[in-house]
């Protein structure tokens, strides 16, 4: 291999990758934000039954034209991006001919020479005209190898003829691409345009109506505090209510384990009384046997005394050494139950699981699923001005999705339900703990799910309401908790 051989296959190696990815990144952004603006459209298209100006419709068109400013601006990166690589696939394709003339010619140097040397004897001759064996032998290996040689220049050969034909049709293909784009690029932004004159008309149209949206508002924000106010204490209440019953076992296990010292103090108290009395028994046996031994030695019923005697003391014996191994019994028996956990294993449980859901759930923050399959942020977390009324916030403390009619809400990540009520205006809303996590889903119709249901990512809890009197407005309530920290959804769920 040569050094221009070399040369060409590093920057191949080095050029190939990175372009190529980039491209496809793109093209997949693309259809990614042609799907949103598919669902947005739709929902569009629900709106005009109503020929009224809405916050309904402008919120819709405010997200198409964020959408399509978004997608042109990455159609002009791909198509950078895309002459890039044509370029790149021209050089590419004009050195791999470069390096086919070369092997041609240095094929057709192997042929001429091939036909030189054609004939069977001077090949003979060439080998048997040799000096030594050794040499013929070495004569004969090159005529082998050479002829191996041409076969892989052939397919050399055939090999860059393969991959001019690959880049030649990777160069139609992006340059089709292109022009795809490129139509793409113009008809969205006429579309931009015209979504731009809409948001004007409308935002013309509502802000002659600012007495309306004024109260309008009122009242949502009203419904709203409702809504904020009552979840906030339902989940205290159940946090409350966890902590009581965790201090409620810790306390129960205290006890326990004081019952148990208790016990064991008493049992080792009355041990230490028993060996006392064993070993009092013992003296007075010991003087009596003193006493007999002194008496009637010399007498058969001294003697039988004797043996009485030494009888009991070896029962008395045996009786203390009985009574010492129970107590030790006794005593090892309240050492491990000392040490053993609370027999609640029902809350044990709960912690731990709650621990690990925990972890699970943290792990996972800008990766967990939307609560709705399709949709666009409508309200953001936090503080933010209205689109049509100057000098007025709004203070979202969760993040409103809007969403096509008919969409159903789903968890974002495996949880236990532990709340499902209702508030008059507000519809349904359902809360749904991972550990110390919770999330909140509100302004339901249909719920799917029961108190104590165990549920996984991504499963159906409940039909977004549509308001047929607003547009057919469907927009969900999401709120996420971290105890009892609300927290910005929008940073936890994909983006």
């Amino acid at each position: 291999m040569n050094i221009k051989q070399l040369i060409f296959l590093l920057l191949l190696c080095i050029t190939l990758p990175l372009p190529a990815q980039s491209v496809k990144e793109l093209e997949a952004q693309r259809k990614r934000a042609l799907k949103t603006l598919e669902t947005t459209n739709k929902m569009l298209n629900d709106t005009k039954k109503s020929q009224r100006s809405s916050l309904t419709k402008l919120n819709i068109i405010n997200s198409n034209i964020k959408e399509r400013k978004t997608l042109i601006k990455n159609i002009t990166t791909e198509v950078v991006q895309l002459d890039s690589e044509v370029g790149r696939l021209n050089q590419e394709k004009r050195m791999l001919e470069n390096r086919l003339t070369i092997l041609k010619k240095d094929y057709a140097k192997l042929v001429q020479e091939a036909h030189i040397n054609r004939s069977i004897y001077s090949k003979i001759m060439f080998v048997l005209s040799a000096e030594t064996f050794d040499q013929s032998y070495r004569r004969l290996r090159y005529l082998s190898e050479y002829q191996n040689y041409r076969k892989k220049q052939v397919h050399k050969i055939e090999s860059v003829k393969t991959q001019i034909t690959l880049k030649s049709d990777s160069l139609t293909q992006n340059k089709n691409t292109k022009v795809v784009v490129l139509k793409q690029k113009q008809a969205e932004a006429v579309k931009l345009t015209k979504d731009e004159k809409k948001e004007k008309v409308l935002l013309t149209d509502l802000k002659k109506k600012e007495g309306k949206l004024r109260a309008d508002l009122k009242k949502q924000q009203k419904k709203a505090a409702t809504l904020n106010a009552k979840i906030a204490k339902i989940i205290a209440a159940e946090i409350k209510k966890a902590d009581a019953k965790r201090a409620a076992v810790k306390k129960q296990q205290q006890l326990t384990q004081k019952a148990l010292e208790a016990k064991r103090i008493a049992e080792a108290k009355r041990a230490e009384e028993q060996k006392k009395k064993i070993a009092a028994e013992k003296a007075a046996e010991k003087r009596r046997l003193a006493e007999a031994k002194n008496a009637a030695a010399s007498t058969k019923a001294a003697r039988d005394a004797l043996k009485a005697a030494q009888k009991a003391e070896a029962k008395a014996i045996a009786a203390a050494k009985l009574a010492a191994t129970e107590a030790n019994k006794a005593e090892a028996k309240a050492k491990i139950e000392a040490r053993k956990p609370s027999s609640n294993k029902e809350v044990s449980a709960l912690t731990k699981e709650e621990t690990l859901i925990s972890g699970n759930f943290a792990a996972n923050q800008g990766r967990l699923p939307w609560p709705t399959a399709n949709g666009f942020i409508s309200g953001h977390f936090g503080i933010h001005e209205h689109p049509v009324l100057k000098h007025v916030t709004t203070n979202n403390k969760g993040i409103y999705i809007q969403t096509p009619a008919g969409t159903n809400a789903r968890a974002v990540f495996d949880g236990v339900v532990t709340q499902r009520f209702t508030i008059p205006g507000t519809n349904n809303a359902v809360i749904i703990q991972h550990g110390e996590y919770r999330t909140v889903y509100a302004n339901l119709t249909d719920i799917y799910v029961n108190v104590g249901d165990k549920v996984s990512a991504k499963q159906s809890i409940g039909r977004v309401f549509t308001d047929s009197d607003n547009d057919n407005k469907s927009e969900l309530y999401f709120q996420l908790w971290k105890g009892r920290t609300l927290m910005n959804p929008e940073s936890w769920i994909a983006r």
